[in-house]
């Protein structure tokens, strides 16, 4: 089905980050996937073209545009070529609008033109131990101490987290408040206290730095309270939408990614004398996918434009949170299956494109939670 979301100038840009990806990480994504991590200078190198910063005002070294369908076209297109490793997404549709909204003149100053440009990499720590889709379960403290906060506590499975000079922390001010006590507090890299634990294996993304952080009376400035304090829950609860949409938009594009592969594989693959893609179980499989994947793609479009308006919900962000990605792993396994034995093999994008969906159903709040938040929309 024809989209009707963009206009030329998200054609244009589509097409230089194209071909940034091309020549910047195509070549060596498979050798930062062997090594865990994505080299710094590439985040650079996307700054000096524009990819970072989406929404941030120019006088900070921003596009100055505040347009999601811009971050949707630098989403699509990573997740096009399988670049997982990237996190550009977690910094500009994630982390961007607490960095421009809910921070002080002074603030945006200090960090907004190194996150622009690239060399400001930064993270949200909310995850605990014992802590993940319950943010009320979060025991990371933080106690003020005349001009600073004292912080205390554990957080992992932190995106970015190797590579991350500024990272916010989800932490409780208030003992005695329960969601209502929780504060965002920005952690620079070098501080006291402050130290990084392994680079987390994970099934997929491996490219991508995943880290468990530690918190040992850190002395953050006053100054680093992103937001009201006390407030950080709201400050969350506001910003989820866009972070699940952005979810949403990459679960929705990597589907169609490997169903496009698959329809290629299937129409060259033979079987039995004839194009397996001749099959009626093949059609028929391939047939559901790509009507699935138009209405995907129907309604996370829809959602953008209402987040561009401001009044994308937060059920309807988790509505097409939860199914986009449930379907994005219906896809990977079933396009999986249709390569046989080649399936299996990491030479093979299906085999890759499998493992690294295979969070997007956890990550953002899982879609047990995502039902949930639906479900009490209906009065439940």
């Amino acid at each position: 089905m024809q989209r009707e979301l963009f206009e030329t100038e998200h054609d244009l840009f589509r097409e230089s980050v194209a071909e940034f990806l091309k020549r910047e990480v195509v070549p060596h994504h498979e050798a930062w996937e062997k090594d865990g991590i994505v080299p710094r200078e590439v985040w650079t190198k996307a700054g000096e073209v524009g990819l970072l910063g989406l929404g941030v005002p120019e006088s900070y070294g921003g596009s100055g545009v505040v347009d999601f369908r811009f971050n949707a076209v630098v989403d699509e297109e990573v997740c096009r070529v399988g670049a997982s490793g990237l996190g550009f997404g977690l910094q500009n549709d994630v982390i961007a609008p607490y960095m421009v909204h809910l921070t002080t003149e002074e603030q945006r100053r200090r960090w907004l033109p190194g996150f622009a440009s690239g060399e400001l990499i930064t993270a949200i720590a909310m995850t605990e131990p014992g802590a993940g889709s319950d943010l009320q379960g979060i025991s990371t403290s933080a106690v003020r101490d005349g001009h600073d906060y004292v912080l205390n506590g554990q957080k992992t499975f932190i995106t970015n987290g190797i590579n991350s000079d500024l990272v916010i922390v989800v932490a409780r001010t208030d003992p005695e408040a329960g969601a209502h006590g929780l504060s965002l507090l920005a952690v620079e890299r070098g501080m006291p206290g402050f130290e990084r634990g392994r680079n987390l294996a994970k099934i997929g993304l491996k490219a991508q730095d995943t880290a468990e952080l530690s918190f040992t009376d850190v002395r953050v400035p006053a100054a680093n309270l992103i937001g009201r304090e006390n407030n950080g829950f709201a400050h969350l609860m506001e910003n989820l939408p866009q972070e699940r949409l952005s979810i949403a938009v990459a679960a929705t594009a990597g589907a169609e990614a490997v169903l496009a592969e698959t329809i290629a594989y299937c129409k060259d693959r033979t079987a039995f004398g004839r194009p397996i893609g001749k099959f009626q179980n093949t059609r028929f499989v391939l047939a559901e996918l790509a009507t699935e994947a138009d209405l995907a793609r129907t309604y996370v479009d829809r959602a953008i434009t209402l987040l561009n308006r401001g009044e994308l919900t937060v059920e309807d962000a988790a509505k097409a949170k939860w199914w986009t990605t449930e379907f994005a792993n219906r896809v990977m396994d079933r396009c999986l299956q249709l390569h046989g034995g080649y399936g299996y093999m990491m030479e093979y994008p299906v085999a890759k494109a499998w493992q690294d969906a295979r969070i997007q159903s956890i990550f953002g709040g899982t879609t047990e939670i995502m039902k949930e938040i639906v479900g009490r929309s209906l009065g439940l």
